[in-house]
């Protein structure tokens, strides 16, 4: 397919960079970057590590949280 796109300056320099790395033409680095993003968009994120032990806050409700954490009074562990 042939079509026309109009790129912004820091995407056409990231493209015209990526050209100079690999040696590769505009319409085979166009094709490669865009089928590596499709695919990322298309993946699952990789799931968060679950960490031993108990939460120390709970960050269900952030207005809490910034609360406890701007209260002076409030007993803060130290890493």
């Amino acid at each position: 397919m042939r079509t026309t796109v109009t790129l912004d300056d820091d995407v056409a320099a990231l493209i015209e960079s990526e050209r100079a790395r690999t040696g590769e033409s505009f319409r085979d680095a166009i094709n490669r970057l865009l089928r590596r993003s499709a695919r990322r968009l298309g993946a699952k994120p990789e799931p968060l590590p679950l960490l031993p032990g108990r939460p120390v806050l709970d960050v269900a409700d952030v207005s809490v949280v910034l609360s406890q954490l701007d209260d002076p009074r409030e007993p803060r562990e130290s890493a």
